[in-house]
């Protein structure tokens, strides 16, 4: 159609697809994030350090804290046959390699012989009374079967070991991974030289960083 004045006649462009444009570009957006996340999520496998426990203290805190460092994780029991060697190995470890580089993780449990029947409070004490025991410890719990704490079922679920008496002994890497378990009948002696290699690559680690 023709304007009086001879030109042809523009019709104005319709204004929909610009209005979709924003919700549309919105859209795809929210879309891209949830993906983002969803990957990320996949991604992430949990750890040893990603889990919370409760300590001797009876509060709850994130073994995170120990992300970096070398941990080595025990069920102990203050009634057991090897309550003594073990204890006293276990501070000996943990004065010569701790506490920057290396802890022993102490879980108190009375699943076995109830050979820990006494309270959070009388276990602590008998700990760092009898043994100077200077590594952290945590609230007496289960760490076998259906019961155990989501923590322990990590460790048993990593390396297919699952603690059938007291001072199981499981050897966690700084990036929360479990290197190896032993069970009560091998000494914290023999497991040195595992944990000291571990440490050492820190040490050396570092030692390149700086």
């Amino acid at each position: 159609m023709l304007d009086p004045e001879g030109s042809v006649e523009h019709q104005p462009a319709s204004s929909f697809p610009k209005v979709l444009l924003i919700p549309l570009a919105m859209l795809l957006a929210i879309a891209a994030l949830l993906l983002l996340a969803f990957s990320a999520t996949r991604q992430k496998e949990p750890d040893f350090y990603t889990f919370k426990v409760v300590n001797i203290r009876g509060k709850l805190v994130s073994l995170e804290k120990y992300r970096g460092s070398v941990s080595l994780v025990v069920n102990v029991a203050s009634e057991c046959g090897y309550t003594d060697s073990h204890y006293k190995a276990l501070q000996q470890l943990q004065r010569d390699l701790g506490p920057y580089h290396f802890n022993v993780l102490a879980f108190p449990c009375n699943q076995f012989g109830q050979q820990e029947p006494d309270t959070n409070k009388e276990i602590e004490s008998f700990a760092r009374k009898t043994y100077g025991a200077s590594f952290p410890m945590f609230s007496k719990t289960t760490v076998s079967g259906a019961g155990a704490i989501p923590a322990f079922k990590y460790l048993i679920a990593s390396t297919g070991e699952e603690p059938t008496w007291n001072f199981w002994k499981y050897l966690v890497d700084p990036n929360g991974k479990v290197v190896k378990a032993w069970d009560s009948t091998v000494s914290v002696e023999e497991i040195r030289p595992h944990v000291t290699e571990l440490v050492r690559k820190i040490i050396l680690k570092k030692k390149d960083e700086l």
